[in-house]
C-alpha cells in the first residue's frame, strides 16, 4: 500500500511516470523500507495507464465488495459486478437504545426518565 501512496503522491506533485528511483525517493523521506520487488510489479501494472481511470476502476469493483457484517451478496458466475450492488444499499436497521432512569446520588431519589411522565 505505501508504494501505492508513494506513486500516487508523485503523480499528484506532477510526475506523470514516476520511476522506480522516484518512488524509492518518496519512500524514503518519510522513513519507510523499500521493496524493489512490488515497485517494478506496481509500475509494470500501470505503465501507459491513465491515473483516472484506474481509480474509477477501482471504486467499481471496491463497490461491488460487501463491507461490515451485514447481508453477504454473491454474484453468480458470469453476472456482472453491478448484480452485487443492490444488495450493498440496503437501508441499515436503527438500534433502539433504553434510556436509564436518572438518579440523585445525593438524595437517594430516583428521576423518572421522560417516557415515564
Amino acid at each position: 500500500m505505501k508504494v501505492v501512496a508513494a506513486y500516487l503522491l508523485a503523480v499528484l506533485g506532477g510526475n506523470t511516470t514516476p520511476s522506480a528511483e522516484d518512488l524509492k525517493d518518496i519512500l524514503g523521506s518519510v522513513g519507510a523500507e523499500t521493496d524493489d520487488d512490488r515497485i517494478q510489479l506496481l509500475l509494470s501494472e500501470v505503465k501507459g495507464k491513465d491515473i483516472t481511470e484506474l481509480i474509477a476502476s477501482g471504486r467499481e469493483k471496491l463497490a461491488s465488495v460487501p463491507s461490515g457484517g451485514g447481508a453477504v451478496a454473491v454474484a453468480a458466475p458470469g453476472a456482472g459486478a453491478g448484480a452485487a450492488a443492490p444488495a450493498a444499499a440496503e437501508p441499515k436497521k436503527e438500534e433502539k437504545v433504553e434510556e436509564k432512569e436518572d438518579t440523585d446520588d445525593d438524595m437517594g431519589i430516583a428521576v423518572p426518565s421522560v417516557n415515564e411522565c
